[in-house]
């Protein structure tokens, strides 16, 4: 809160590039759509990676850890006018209305509150872009809250198709919750696709309370492979990796005190499987179409389909696209899959 609310006023206060890193090209229809955002939303951006699944037309989106909103006015033009997406944002704002800082990181929700904060920044832009939209109604909102605990913001259950997170989720010290709380708010079938700050290792205590290595999401950073482990232990599907690159610290001092530790800004997609899903592996052809991805469909670091090509893939990836919003994207039918295991972001 204080950290992103206070020091960092634009992306240019960033004493590391973990938070700007981006491992894809942008689709044409995403760089058109970011060229309607308001200066002062992008300017105060701090994601890493890119946040835009595909497939999105009249979807439901929750973004954890919205800030400034800039991913949420992005989603806004995907989702179009009958879609929705919701921003929802923890962090403090540059005036303090009590004199002591909060605990870093955070424990327990403040007593009082700024008189500003990233998600005013984000609110007062709405009209802005709904009129740059050509929107007769907003189809954004942006709440308060903590993404531990999206019931105390009136989130209720499956009542998202898709949940998106941009390099915030190594600033909760409660990872499982997180899952769990995106879990419970997706639909059957729902996805949740995020990018974010990954170590090579389990970080030692000195580097985990390092405040400006807290800020910059190096010392908050999940082992990767223990994603893998939360993730089960919540009920997604095994991670699939999308992209993935590795962050440079460029800071002598930092890389210091971080020592023989590597990290990577990685996306995942996670997807809730309803029981009783597809059980075996198949054969899929993609049939094209999907706005930005008309001809080729790149799924993950494994899988990518073309358009009216026959592509073998497992069980899992088969319940996947059988239970999701892809269902309708795909021929899907029984055949042998001879796909690659999945590999974790650091290979």
């Amino acid at each position: 809160q204080d950290y992103y609310g206070k020091e960092l006023q634009k992306s240019e206060d960033l004493k590391t590039n973990a938070c700007i890193t981006s491992a894809r090209p942008l689709p044409k229809v995403v760089r058109d759509a970011l060229e309607n955002i308001h200066e002062e939303v992008v300017s105060r951006y701090y994601g890493c990676g890119l946040v835009v699944p595909e497939c999105l037309s009249s979807c439901r989106i929750l973004d954890l850890g919205s800030g400034s909103g800039r991913d949420c006015y992005l989603l806004s033009q995907l989702v179009g006018e009958q879609g929705h997406v919701t921003g929802i944002d923890m962090t403090e704002g540059q005036v303090w209305h009590s004199s002591a800082a909060p605990p870093h990181p955070p424990t327990s929700s403040p007593t009082s509150f700024p008189s500003s904060c990233q998600v005013e920044v984000a609110k007062k832009h709405i009209a802005y872009h709904m009129e740059k939209f050509g929107y007769q109604k907003p189809n954004v909102e942006f709440l308060h809250g903590y993404m531990e605990k999206l019931g105390d913001a009136g989130l209720v259950d499956e009542s998202y198709d898709i949940v998106i997170s941009n390099c915030v989720i190594n600033l909760a010290p409660d990872k499982r919750a997180v899952l769990q709380e995106a879990f419970r708010v997706l639909k059957p079938g729902g996805e949740m696709y995020f990018s974010d700050v990954y170590a090579s290792q389990r970080l030692s205590e000195t580097i985990r309370k390092h405040r400006v290595l807290w800020g910059e999401c190096l010392a908050g950073a999940l082992y990767w492979r223990d994603l893998y482990s939360i993730a089960e232990e919540v009920g997604f599907s095994p991670p699939c990796l999308v992209t993935a690159s590795p962050i440079t610290i460029g800071n002598k001092e930092l890389e210091g005190i971080i020592g023989d530790c590597r990290f990577v800004s990685a996306t995942f997609r996670l997807f809730k499987v309803p029981g009783g899903s597809w059980a075996g592996p198949g054969q899929v052809i993609y049939n094209g179409g999907i706005v930005g991805h008309e001809r080729e469909l790149v799924f993950d670091a494994n899988f990518i389909f073309k358009e009216g090509e026959v592509v073998d893939v497992d069980a899992e990836m088969a319940a996947i696209l059988q239970s999701s919003r892809f269902a309708e994207e795909f021929l899907i039918q029984a055949g042998e899959a001879n796909a690659a295991a999945l590999q974790g972001c650091c290979c």
